[in-house]
């Protein structure tokens, strides 16, 4: 069952969130850097990437954190009701150098709601080439 929108109905435990697919292109780790001022090599340099044995270029781990909040953002619509965000970086995102990037599929469910707080926590899934890149990804958000 898809969970309702935070501010139409309380949402119960095991409700989905709509889904969602973002990609992670060469481009945006370049806006990150310059955004962020992690310009580590390992983020836009093939060379230095494999040198220290990565397979090739890999996204920052706060931008893959914070494509993955989208997820919660776009359910609760107002950014601001979001208490709390947390996940553990357990595999790195590799970003070919192509106009394509690389696919991060996003799924999360309704984990708790605590009725008396307001809050429900969200666990959300984080794929790319179908396996997990964030451990305990969730968040929790104030319903109303």
């Amino acid at each position: 069952m898809t969970a309702p929108a935070p501010s139409s109905a309380t949402p119960a435990v095991g409700d989905a969130l709509p889904g969602l697919t973002v990609s992670i292109t060469r481009a945006q780790l370049v806006r990150y850097a310059g955004a962020s001022g992690d310009f580590n090599p390992i983020h836009w340099n093939s060379r230095t990437a494999v040198a220290v044995g990565l397979p090739d270029v890999i996204a920052h781990g706060m931008l893959t954190m914070a494509q993955a909040g989208r997820i919660v953002t776009d359910w609760v619509g107002d950014p601001t009701r979001v208490v709390s965000f947390e996940v553990r970086f357990t595999r790195p995102v590799v970003v070919p150098d192509d106009d394509t990037g690389a696919r991060l599929d996003l799924t999360a469910v309704v984990g708790a709601v605590d009725t008396g707080a307001g809050t429900a926590r969200i666990d959300i899934t984080a794929k790319f080439d179908g396996q997990t890149v964030l451990g305990k990804a969730r968040a929790v958000v104030r319903l109303s």
